[in-house]
């Protein structure tokens, strides 16, 4: 079953032309993902990879009715109208690999792809992939093996870590979800973990998140409150970073008490949530919450 992405994911790719858009594009195809049409005005009717390219998301969803979801390689000050535009031409599922779109602009632009219905994925995201089926972002696909353990995650690099060290222990992904590092993101911790709720093929979730924010909190604060339907175990990065530093995403950086490592894994703890000091920890608490 999955959640987000699957066999039957139909991608348009905005801004297919420029460097990342080709080469993600390129690896999106060989891993088997259904690459439709791809938009960059002004350059309609050339192609990249095979895949036809539009000037306008509007054109390119006439022309292929059946797609049915985005993924946004647009420089920051153009990225918003990109997902005006991806929401307007009824696509339902935009995920935005940009990083640094001012976040009143962000807000905006979530909002009303919230009001439309469309799930935005990010900004600042590495993507979503269901290994062996639909790989919808920039993720290297050979660290993702096929299974039951869900993957939610502030941070890129960190899902790669997770997805490897989870493999080796002989756990596979059933899908993860980069929800994205900027400080507004179109998806929470929750939201992803009510998805993972409803699929069948995911038994238990890793939650991977940092400092910074209160995303972290209101996951441990809803997850207390409404049950425990599937076991949670999770790493907060930033343990060691300095109070008022800004460690890698726009959204990772601790203020006074607020969005502190102490607090976040206090709160999960509490919660109920076994988090681990370090990632190599992981896979021996996923085995813990999986007997219980």
């Amino acid at each position: 079953m999955a959640i987000l992405v699957d066999e039957r994911t139909r991608v348009l790719v905005q801004g297919i032309t420029g460097r990342q858009g080709q080469l993600h594009t390129e690896q999106m195809l060989k891993y088997g993902t259904r690459v439709v049409a791809g938009v960059s005005p002004g350059k309609g009717g050339s192609s990249v990879h095979g895949v036809p390219v539009y000037d306008s998301v509007e054109e390119a969803v006439r022309e292929h009715p059946d797609a049915n979801a985005s993924i946004i390689f647009v420089p920051a000050r153009y990225a918003p109208d990109a997902i005006y535009e991806a929401v307007d031409a009824g696509l339902r599922l935009i995920v935005v690999v940009t990083e640094g779109i001012p976040v009143h602009e962000a807000l905006l632009a979530v909002r009303y792809a919230s009001s439309r219905g469309a799930v935005v994925v990010g900004p600042n995201t590495p993507g979503v992939i269901t290994p062996g089926r639909c790989k919808l972002g920039i993720m290297p696909a050979d660290y993702f093996k096929p299974g039951r353990i869900g993957i939610v995650s502030r941070s890129g690099t960190l899902t790669y870590e997770v997805a490897m060290r989870l493999a080796q222990a002989g756990f596979g992904v059933s899908t993860a979800v980069g929800i994205g590092g900027d400080p507004v993101t179109g998806l929470s911790f929750w939201d992803v973990y009510e998805m993972f709720l409803g699929d069948p093929e995911t038994d238990a979730v890793v939650l991977v998140g940092e400092i910074g924010g209160v995303k972290e909190e209101e996951f441990a604060r809803l997850y207390a409150e409404r049950g425990r339907g599937k076991p949670v175990v999770a790493y907060v990065a930033g343990r060691c970073a300095p109070p008022g530093r800004r460690m890698g995403h726009a959204g990772a950086v601790a203020f006074g008490a607020t969005g502190t490592y102490e607090g976040k894994v206090r709160a999960l703890e509490e919660a109920g949530v076994r988090v681990a000091r370090r990632l190599s920890e992981l896979p021996e608490l996923l085995r813990e919450a999986l007997a219980r």
